[in-house]
């Protein structure tokens, strides 16, 4: 099957911009298999990165083995939320470096019906996009948690810490992956909001349902989410054991904290908290604190942890 003149031309142009820019990659976002033979005439094998919007093309492009295929679950994701995600998997994976500058090919207008030919053409500078995470933060984050999933989450913990709800803030906790394990240290405080709802009417990587959870994380106690993004219960006391022995937070951080250290500390689960006093929002896992989001007006910016002697106060002690 021959290239769509649309798809050769955007082809022949971002070759142009990689040669003349002395570009590190082509990031190729498709939502349809190509004559790929052809593509690889114009664009060289060492520099093109692929990902597929479906789990169906997905396996059907790693039968092609010139081709360098990025493992990005699919999900109900924006065009642009994808994009971020298989750039932050290329980096973690040493496809690129952080301070990558990539030729990025598309499809602009999405929609919901069917696949649609790649129709824009972008020039991103990793420095800028990926929000100064590290190829190590990732790999260290993305052990037991896919990074669709943890992306989808913590994007959706920083916008309730900025904006909290209706004029108000908000202060929550997701406790994410080994969700067996975490559900056996949690007991309902009060009626499961997602009982009932069908998978996708639960699954956080739908930017619909992630704004129906900001509403959801007015209420007391933590959301519990499965690794493939479903969100599977809210309203949840952690009683994860905790000792000083056992977890690390700093001085001045309130019980919501200590929950969450605790839960990341006794499962492979990551957790996610909101700090309701300042909008920060903290990370943990075995036990300890490997990221802090400060809230900064978009974009978002991801710092390594700085262990503080101090906070905005401690946290209301609701047990989680």
């Amino acid at each position: 099957m021959a290239l769509p003149p649309q798809t050769a031309a955007l082809l022949r142009s971002a070759r142009q911009l990689l040669d003349e820019l002395s570009a590190d990659a082509v990031l190729l976002l498709t939502e349809t298999d190509l004559d790929w033979t052809e593509v690889l005439e114009i664009l060289p094998t060492e520099k093109l990165l692929v990902a597929a919007k479906t789990q169906e093309l997905h396996k059907k492009l790693l039968e092609t083995p010139t081709l360098r295929v990025l493992e990005v679950d699919p999900g109900p994701t924006p065009t642009q939320e994808r994009m971020s995600v298989s750039l932050l998997e290329a980096v973690a994976t040493d496809k690129l470096r952080s301070g990558a500058q990539v030729v990025a090919l598309y499809n602009g207008i999405g929609t919901d019906d069917r696949p649609e030919h790649i129709d824009s053409l972008s020039v991103i500078h990793l420095g800028e996009h990926l929000e100064r995470l590290t190829a190590a933060d990732l790999r260290k984050l993305d052990t037991h948690v896919p990074l669709e999933t943890l992306r989808a989450v913590v994007e959706l913990a920083t916008e309730i810490g900025q904006e909290g709800r209706e004029g108000k803030p908000v202060g929550t906790m997701f406790v994410v992956g080994d969700t067996d394990k975490v559900l056996t240290m949690c007991r309902p405080i009060n009626f499961n909001p997602f009982r009932g709802y069908s998978r996708k009417e639960r699954d956080i990587r739908d930017k619909k349902v992630r704004e129906q959870i900001k509403d959801i994380a007015q209420l007391e106690g933590a959301l519990v989410i499965r690794r493939d993004g479903v969100a599977e219960a809210a309203c949840m006391y952690v009683d994860a054991p905790a000792s000083k022995e056992m977890v690390t937070v700093s001085k001045g951080w309130g019980t919501r904290h200590i929950s969450a250290a605790a839960i990341s500390k006794q499962t492979k689960a990551v957790a996610v908290v909101v700090s309701q006093s300042s909008g920060r929002v903290v990370i943990f896992q075995n036990g300890m604190v490997v990221l802090q989001i400060e809230p900064f007006a978009r974009p978002m910016i991801f710092q390594r942890f700085r262990m503080d002697h101090s906070d905005d106060g401690p946290e209301p002690t609701t047990g989680t």
